[in-house]
């Protein structure tokens, strides 16, 4: 990723996030998968039906919010009207909006506290772990898998 911020130091690339399995397989529609490299979508399990399956997630749990409680938090910029992810592909892509960015990043340092929860509730290894919390990590670039 070429130009990225200082402080954001993801441990996985989008291709990465959604070749392990992350949302359920359902956060693109075909529209804005038009936008991304084709090659982000080699070997990744889709929901065939439009609808997430945990089963789809490397961690075999629901581990996100739906669309709508992140419309009613305001945590959703118009630009990027699936939240997160979309940001943060478009932000690999090269797109940079300076004040979202900013929010973002803070968005996702804020994540910090649960990768500190895995590593003092959870031994080394131990993926059966607070699952959910690792699932959920792994929604924000964070590869709870080395913890």
């Amino acid at each position: 990723m070429a130009n990225i911020h200082d402080e954001f130091k993801p441990d996985l690339t989008p291709q990465q996030m959604l070749g392990l399995g992350v949302f359920g397989g359902n956060y693109f529609g075909e529209a804005e998968r038009e936008e991304l490299p084709d090659e982000w979508f080699e070997g990744v399990r889709i929901a065939t039906n439009g609808i997430a399956d945990e089963k789809l997630n490397f961690f075999e749990v629901a581990a996100s919010q739906p669309l709508e409680v992140w419309q009613r938090k305001g945590w959703i910029h118009p630009a990027d009207p699936l939240g997160w992810f979309q940001w943060y592909c478009r932000y690999s892509l090269g797109r940079r909006m300076d004040d979202e960015d900013q929010r973002q990043i803070k968005r996702w340092k804020a994540m910090n506290r649960h990768v500190a929860q895995v590593k003092q509730g959870c031994q080394q290894g131990d993926l059966s772990c607070r699952r959910k919390q690792r699932q959920a990590l792994l929604h924000w670039t964070y590869d709870s898998r080395k913890l």
